[in-house]
Order: C-alpha cells, then sequence, then structure tokens
C-alpha cells in the first residue's frame, strides 16, 4: 500500500522547492513469517525552507523514516533523494561525504565534546573536514542562537538549553540543505525545550533552513508548518499549521479509530548504522579522531 503526503508530493512539483523525498520507501525488519514493516511504502516530499514535524506512537515508523531520508540507515525498497541526489543509490563514503556536506543533525543526546568550549564545539564537524567556517553565516547562527556570551564556555559550565542551542548552532553552521532533529527536547526541562523550539523556528524563518523533527509532543509539533502522522509505518494524516491542541486532538481521534503503531519497537536494527561519529567527517576517516557527535557514519 502506497501511502502519500498529499500537501506536499506532487508530480508537477518544481524540484527547487523539495529538500528531500521518497517514493515507496519501505524498510522491512526480520524475514519469513516474523517479517515487519516498519515503514510501508511511503511517499513524501520535505517542502523547502519549511518546518516539518513527525509525529506518531512508538513503534509508528516515524524515526525509521527520519533515518532513511538522511541516508543514517538502510531501505528495503524504494528510493530517496536529497535535492536531486538520489542516496539510495550511494555508496557509503559518497553518503558519508553528503551527510557531512549537506546535513544537519540533532539528537536528544547533546554529544558535545567537554574538553571544547562552545564555539570548538560548533566548528568542530567542519575542523575534521578541514574545511574553513563561512565567519558571516557563523556569526549569525551565534547571534539568532544567543550564544555570543557563551562561546568559551564549556559543556559542564552551560545548562541543558545552552547545550542544545550549540548542538543546534552545530548543526547549522555548514549551511545544510537540510536538518534532521530527532527528539530535540527530550532531555530538557519545559521552559528550555521551548526556547529551543523557538530557534528552531527561527532558523526556517530567519536563516532560511529547512527542518525536519520528530517529536511525541504535541507541543513541540506546534511549533511546525507541517504535520505527517504515522501509524503502521505508513503517513495516515497530515496537518498544516498546527497548533498543540489540534494535534492532540488528531492524535486522540487516531487512538478512537483504533490507528495502531507498527508491532516491532523503534530501535536499530542489526543493519541500522550505529549513532555516527567525528571522524566520519572528514574526506579520509582516521581511526583515532576523537569520538564527539552522531553526526556522520562511515
Amino acid at each position: 500500500m502506497s501511502t502519500r503526503s498529499a500537501a506536499h508530493l506532487t508530480d508537477l512539483a518544481e524540484p527547487a522547492t523539495i529538500a528531500a523525498r521518497a517514493r515507496g520507501l519501505t524498510k522491512a525488519y526480520g524475514t519469513g513469517e516474523t517479517t515487519v514493516l516498519a515503514l510501508d511504502e511511503v511517499d513524501v516530499d520535505i517542502a523547502r525552507g519549511r518546518f516539518t514535524a513527525v509525529m506518531g506512537p512508538s513503534g509508528s515508523g516515524k524515526s525509521t523514516l527520519m533515518h532513511c531520508l538522511a541516508g543514517l540507515d538502510s531501505v528495503s525498497g524504494g528510493q530517496v533523494w536529497l535535492g536531486d541526489t538520489e542516496i539510495t543509490a550511494l555508496r557509503e563514503r559518497e553518503l558519508t561525504r553528503l551527510r557531512r556536506d549537506r546535513i544537519g543533525f540533532m539528537f536528544q543526546a547533546f554529544n558535545l565534546l567537554p574538553t571544547l568550549n562552545a564555539r570548538e564545539n560548533i566548528t568542530l564537524p567542519m575542523d575534521i573536514a578541514g574545511r574553513k567556517a563561512d565567519e558571516e553565516w557563523l556569526e549569525r547562527v551565534i547571534d539568532t542562537l544567543g550564544l555570543r556570551d557563551r562561546l568559551k564556555h564549556r559543556p559542564a559550565q552551560l545548562s541543558g538549553g545552552q547545550q542544545q542551542r550549540v548542538a543546534c548552532a552545530r548543526a547549522l553552521a555548514s549551511r545544510p540543505e537540510l536538518i534532521f532533529a530527532d527528539e530535540p527536547t527530550g532531555n530538557l526541562d519545559s521552559r528550555a525545550g521551548l526556547e529551543v523550539l523557538g530557534f528552531l523556528r527561527e532558523a526556517v524563518d530567519e536563516l532560511g533552513q529547512t527542518v525536519v523533527m520528530v517529536t511525541h509532543d504535541p507541543g513541540a509539533a506546534g511549533h511546525s508548518d507541517l504535520v505527517l502522522f504515522l501509524g503502521d509505518g505508513r503517513i495516515v494524516d497530515e496537518m498544516e499549521q498546527p497548533t498543540a491542541d489540534a494535534v492532540l486532538e488528531r492524535m486522540k481521534r487516531f487512538d478512537s479509530l483504533g490507528v495502531v503503531p507498527s508491532a516491532r519497537p523503534e530501535q536499530p536494527s542489526a543493519d541500522v548504522k550505529p549513532d555516527p561519529q567525528p571522524d566520519t567527517l572528514a574526506a579520509d576517516p582516521q581511526p583515532d579522531t576523537p569520538a564527539a557527535d552522531p553526526l556522520h557514519k562511515d
């Protein structure tokens, strides 16, 4: 069964307006009678310059969808593109370079190196890759995220919200085509979480970035432009210009209609790439590169 995100899926869409897309995206776990479809022939377009949230109960396929769109996990069937590049056709080293150069990541864990200060953590991926930061863009990101007076602080000297802001700045620093945020407020209190969501919103509105966020929180989804709802590995609904209350009501309706998640919890399978390490950010990864952030897996 093919599932389509109607608001952002059309054969007539201009390529320049689409940051990422998938056609017939399928991810299966197990074999034979034990096979479970985490994603069931999903078709979806991610609009450029917008904030898209992906919601669903545990096991619905939301994190799997993000991992496949980001090239962090292999697919069982279908195709995925980042811009005009079909990432499902790339070799592993090519995928590493694509993630390093064109995608930014934010995770629930901040993944900052404790021995580096905030600015050094922000520029670490580019430093490892041997790339010079665009100073004008970097300064704009730092000011947008309110980190100017925290740049010389190490992670232990920062609050949780400040650490996640540093992680956000790191994701934005290379000016990626697309930022994937997996439960970015999961380890934060409500105030710090709202702060980070506000900065993601600002990254889209003020900096022109494209953000895809996986979340289970209706309040977090209310900051987005579009919410995609997943159930049983399929996109079952979507909502433009959502509010927290509207998202919550929609989720309750799904419960009453019996829309249920996949039988398999969303956990990495044997072929899921482990959280990528910073050594894979370099064009020629070195085995002794210090571990820092799960950005890109070689």
